[in-house]
C-alpha cells in the first residue's frame, strides 16, 4: 500500500510540473509580438557572407544552429515586441512595424474602432522641437518643453527632505521619495 502511494504521489507531481510548464509555455507565449526578426535576419546575413559556396553555406547554417534559435528567440520576445509597440524595428530601424503594413485584408475592422485601436500604441517624441533644462536653485530643476505645434510646457522638481515634488505647468503631477529616485538611478545604473 505504501509503494502504491508513493507512485501516486510521483503521478501527481509529474502532473503539477507539466502543467506548470504547459502554463509558463502559454503565457510567455502571450508576450511575444509579431515583427520583422530583424536579429535573426543579421544572422542568415552573417551565414550567407562568410562563404560562397551553396553547400559551404549550408555547413555554416547547420553550425549556427544554435545562434538561429537564440536570434530568433530575442526577436520574438524582445525586439519584436518593441517594434509593435514603438512602430519601429530597434535592430533595423525600419518602420512601420510588419503589423501595420499595408496589404489586400480578407477581414476589415479598423472602420469599426476608435483610432486610438489603429495606430503605433507609443509615439516617439518627434513633436518636440526644444527641450532644455536648467537648475533654478539649490532644490528645483526645470525642464522647458516647446512643441512643434507652438505648445509650451515646464515640467518642474522641487526636492524637499524625503521627497521629489514634480509638477507640469505648475499643477502637481506626483511626489517621489528621494528612496525611490535614489532605486531608479541604482537600476539605471545612471
Amino acid at each position: 500500500m505504501r509503494a502504491e502511494f508513493e507512485i501516486l504521489v510521483v503521478i501527481m507531481k509529474a502532473k503539477a510540473v507539466t502543467m506548470a510548464v504547459v502554463t509558463a509555455l502559454s503565457v510567455s507565449s502571450l508576450t511575444g509580438c509579431m515583427g520583422q526578426m530583424a536579429t535573426t535576419g543579421l544572422v542568415s546575413k552573417f551565414n550567407l557572407e562568410i562563404v560562397d559556396n551553396r553547400y559551404g553555406r549550408e555547413g555554416v547554417f547547420l553550425l549556427l544552429s544554435p545562434v538561429y534559435g537564440l536570434a530568433g528567440t530575442i526577436d520574438l520576445f524582445i525586439f519584436n515586441s518593441i517594434e509593435f509597440w514603438t512602430g519601429t524595428n530597434p535592430v533595423s530601424g525600419r518602420s512601420p512595424a510588419v503589423v501595420d503594413t499595408p496589404t489586400k485584408n480578407y477581414i476589415k475592422v479598423n472602420g469599426q474602432l476608435d483610432p486610438a485601436l489603429t495606430g503605433v500604441p507609443l509615439t516617439s517624441t518627434n513633436n518636440i522641437e526644444n527641450a532644455t533644462m536648467s537648475q533654478i536653485d539649490e532644490d528645483t530643476m526645470q525642464m522647458d518643453i516647446t512643441y512643434i505645434d507652438g505648445q509650451h510646457k515646464v515640467l518642474r522638481g522641487v526636492k524637499g527632505a524625503e521627497s521629489v515634488d514634480f509638477y507640469l505647468n505648475d499643477e502637481l503631477v506626483t511626489t517621489v521619495s528621494n528612496q525611490e529616485l535614489s532605486d531608479y538611478i541604482t537600476s539605471a545604473q545612471i
